[in-house]
Parts: C-alpha cells; structure tokens; sequence
C-alpha cells in the first residue's frame, strides 16, 4: 500500500500598507529628503505646517494688538510604503532629523485598507509601487 503525501504551501500575497506621517524642522527637510531617496523611497507628499508644543514661542504686541509668535514652522511628510519599507523609511527620518533639541519632531505611523492609483487602476501594493 502506498501512501501520498502533499506539502501546502500558502502563500501570502496581500503585503499590507502603511502610511507614515512625519514633522520635522524645516531646516532638516533637504536632510530627510536626502535619507528616504538612499533607503529606494523617492515619493512622498510635503506641507509646511506650523504648530505649538514644549518648544515654546513668544508673543508680540503691536500697536495694541497681540500676536502669537509662537507657532514653530515645520514640514509634514505624507509617504506611502509597504510593509516591507517602513523600517527602514523611519530610520532614515530619524537620523537625518534629529539635533537632540527639543522640537525634532515626531513620526506616525498607521495601516492603510485601501489605496488606488488614479492613473493606472491599480490597487494595494502596486498602486503605491506604479
């Protein structure tokens, strides 16, 4: 009697998604930009972006009017990767950002369901990758 025995392999094809959302020092932004090209990732989306935390700024009267001078610029980063990139994505934002001062910044990073190219169609991991 002869007995066959079959390996199954499964094979996972939905790689997941990630976005990751950093502020830095605008000054660090070309460092940043520099860091994510060596590490293969080329596309991303960038905003200035002002905000107030323990970096303090000051305020300013003029003319009997008071401003707040405190805002601290800064430039958002909005890039798309999977899975396989977000280490090595956030690394490189890391050294290159960082001085040890108050104010280098901080990263976010969360799951992606869904992502369509508009162009191509595609969806998942080759919209991010056409």
């Amino acid at each position: 009697m002869s007995v066959c025995t079959f390996d199954i392999i499964i094979v996972e094809t939905d790689t997941k998604m990630k976005k990751i959302e950093a502020i830095v020092r605008a000054s660090k932004f070309d460092d940043v930009k520099d860091a994510l090209a060596a590490k293969e990732v080329h596309f991303f989306t960038f905003y200035e972006v002002k905000g107030h935390g323990h970096q303090k700024g000051a305020t300013r009267s003029y003319r009997g009017t008071i401003y707040d001078v405190g805002y601290i610029a800064r430039i958002k980063l909005e890039i798309l990767v999977s899975e396989n990139f977000v280490d090595e994505a956030i690394s490189a934002i890391e050294s290159a950002a960082h001085t040890g001062q108050k104010g280098d910044g901080i990263i976010f990073v969360s799951d992606l369901s869904s992502v369509t190219n508009i162009r191509t169609g595609n969806s998942g991991v080759d919209a991010i990758n056409s």
